[in-house]
């Protein structure tokens, strides 16, 4: 056993590797574990990994994700009633052949859903999205903020 504990796939720190320094999973040798680990441990990866940027432009707002590897049928981009965007995909995992015999498993496999509540300047009927490059950007419009009317009352008397 390593010094310093694991959290995904199983796989062992190297103390003098500042590299292979991974998140320790306190669950990971309990004999009382709820589930077995290779049934989430490559979710979880994948979940915990998908990051996302989000900027707004004066125009619009703008999501960013990586997601290297993946093509467009892999990925599915919705906006839900109320405004709410999601992100979701799914990573195979390679498969395995008898005679390999692997030294490091870093890259995440299994399915991944981020969700973000639009503000109300979103307009959700003209959202886009590209992937090129592993890099998905969105893009979700604003809306052209109505001002209300101005309107004078002439003062009598």
């Amino acid at each position: 056993m390593s010094i310093i504990p694991s959290f995904f796939g199983g796989r062992r720190s190297n103390i003098f590797d500042p590299f292979s320094l991974d998140i320790w999973d306190p669950f990971q040798d309990s004999p009382s574990s709820i589930a077995p680990r290779s049934e989430f441990s490559g979710e979880t990866s994948a979940f915990a990994n998908t990051r996302i940027d989000w900027k707004e432009t004066p125009e619009a707002h703008l999501f960013k994700a990586d997601l290297p590897g993946l093509n467009k049928e892999e990925v599915k981009v919705e906006v839900e009633e109320g405004k709410v965007l999601q992100i979701s995909g799914e990573r195979s995992k390679e498969q395995e052949e008898k005679n390999d015999k692997w030294h490091r498993v870093e890259r995440s496999s299994g399915k991944f859903l981020r969700r973000f509540r639009l503000p109300e300047n979103a307009n959700v009927d003209q959202v886009k999205a590209t992937i090129e490059n592993g890099v998905l950007t969105v893009t979700v419009p604003k809306e052209e903020v109505k001002k209300p009317k101005v309107k004078a009352i002439q003062i009598s008397g």
